[in-house]
């Protein structure tokens, strides 16, 4: 805070004392203000408003300022003032962590996102917006929720893709309506009936599944002013609640679990005999890249053509495509980075997510998925929240966090906006 900005603060409270003072002396003597005084408030009033004025604009500036430095240090790929942190707030959140474990307070820490989505319309990843403090512990609410999204996205091949993303307050059911046949049109004569064509909808409950874990950290650690303590809780959290929220976006069943893109999404390509582990041959007619044209052929024409369309397979998955050759010897696809998409490479011109929990190569297996990803809903209940217990391990002297997320997810389109490939069964 600039010492203008302590000033101006100063003499905000010493005007209001002045008002105070002058309206506490009327009603105690039961009157109203004189003309003088009357005069006198009006003329701490204007003081008053002209102070909040330059106040707010001192703010705006700090934090336009602020916005500038941290965009520039982002642009010049280092941390300002040689620090381990890159912002001011993250080191003011460290050091404010710190003084939670150091006095021991038994107050939760409940980390909240506003009440809205995260999403407005599809861009790839997840819009991070500021947060909210619902308790007294006094978190500076940006970059730690920051923090742990980055590290949820990161270890969530889907949330990294694009699926969109709802935030409910509360955890109840969810119904959302989903098309899954769509209406059609024909030219009708002049004067003729006009046939009647209804599109068939359907609904996915959306629910809450509670994701959780626990994290210890030594009373050392906390005291320790070199070791990023909030960095490492972020991780902790994204990593542990990304890992297992991911798995279930793949694969999930549906049955005590979320409902996995894979599991929703419906036949493109199945491999011909001879393709059960691979490709098969590139100069083979049908096999190698062909089946990859294929598999995004079938795609209905809007979602192919969607800005959110992309491949999902695991990373041997895309070796193997990397390394399809035609009969010259010259690689069949390219496989350039979208600067900041977190893909792993383009085929046909749309980026490719690598994710551990899609199936790998082998008989019958479904090893590639291709489509709309924006179409897999995430449903996700307030933000992470994390609580803090010095009594659970007091014997040795660690203090306990636990972060906890509730989270489900679904195809909401089951009219063809995912379509995955099928190896053959020989």
């Amino acid at each position: 805070m600039s010492k203008m900005l302590e000033l101006l603060r100063d003499n905000k409270r010493s005007t209001h004392d002045r008002a105070n003072v002058l309206l506490s002396r009327a009603e105690r003597e039961g009157r109203q203000l004189t003309k003088s005084e009357d005069a006198e408030f009006r003329e701490i009033k204007s003081d008053l408003e002209s102070l909040e004025s330059q106040i707010d604009r001192l703010v705006d500036d700090e934090i336009s300022a602020r916005s500038t430095e941290r965009s520039m240090a982002a642009f010049n790929g280092q941390p300002r003032n040689g620090s381990s942190f890159s912002t001011t707030e993250d080191r003011d959140l460290n050091e404010q962590f710190r003084r939670v474990i150091l006095t021991r307070s038994n107050e939760p820490i409940d980390v909240r996102t506003p009440d809205r989505e995260l999403r407005s319309g599809f861009q790839p990843g997840i819009e991070q917006r500021d947060l909210v403090t619902t308790t007294g512990t006094g978190l500076v609410p940006t970059s730690f929720h920051d923090k742990v999204l980055r590290h949820l996205v990161d270890n969530s091949a889907i949330l990294a893709a694009g699926a969109t993303v709802l935030q409910t307050q509360s955890g109840e059911p969810l119904r959302v309506p989903r098309s899954t046949a769509l209406s059609t049109a024909a030219i009708v004569a002049e004067g003729a009936a006009i046939s009647e064509s209804d599109p068939t909808l359907g609904a996915v409950t959306l629910g809450a599944f509670k994701y959780g874990f626990l994290v210890q950290v030594s009373t050392e650690l906390a005291e320790d002013a070199a070791f990023d303590l909030m960095g490492f809780l972020a991780e902790q959290a994204g990593v542990a609640i990304g890992n297992a929220f991911g798995a279930h976006a793949i694969n999930g069943t549906g049955s005590g679990q979320p409902t996995g893109a894979l599991t929703g999404a419906t036949l493109g390509v199945t491999g011909p005999t001879g393709t059960a582990t691979s490709l098969g041959a590139q100069t083979t007619v049908g096999q190698g890249g062909d089946l990859l044209i294929d598999l995004a052929g079938s795609l209905a024409e809007p979602y192919a053509r969607s800005a959110s369309s992309a491949w999902l397979m695991r990373n041997a998955t895309l070796s193997t495509i990397r390394k399809l050759r035609d009969s010259t010897g010259q690689y069949v696809f390219s496989s350039d980075i979208i600067p900041g998409s977190g893909s792993a490479g383009t085929i046909l011109g749309r980026p490719v997510y690598t994710d551990p929990n899609m199936p790998a190569m082998g008989a019958d297996a479904q090893s590639i998925l291709f489509g709309d990803l924006s179409r897999y809903w995430v449903r996700q209940v307030n933000g992470m929240r994390f609580e803090r217990s010095d009594d659970f391990a007091f014997a040795n002297d660690l203090v306990t966090f636990r972060a906890l997320a509730r989270l489900d997810g679904n195809l909401i389109d089951t009219t063809g906006a995912l379509k995955y490939f099928q190896h053959s069964a020989t």
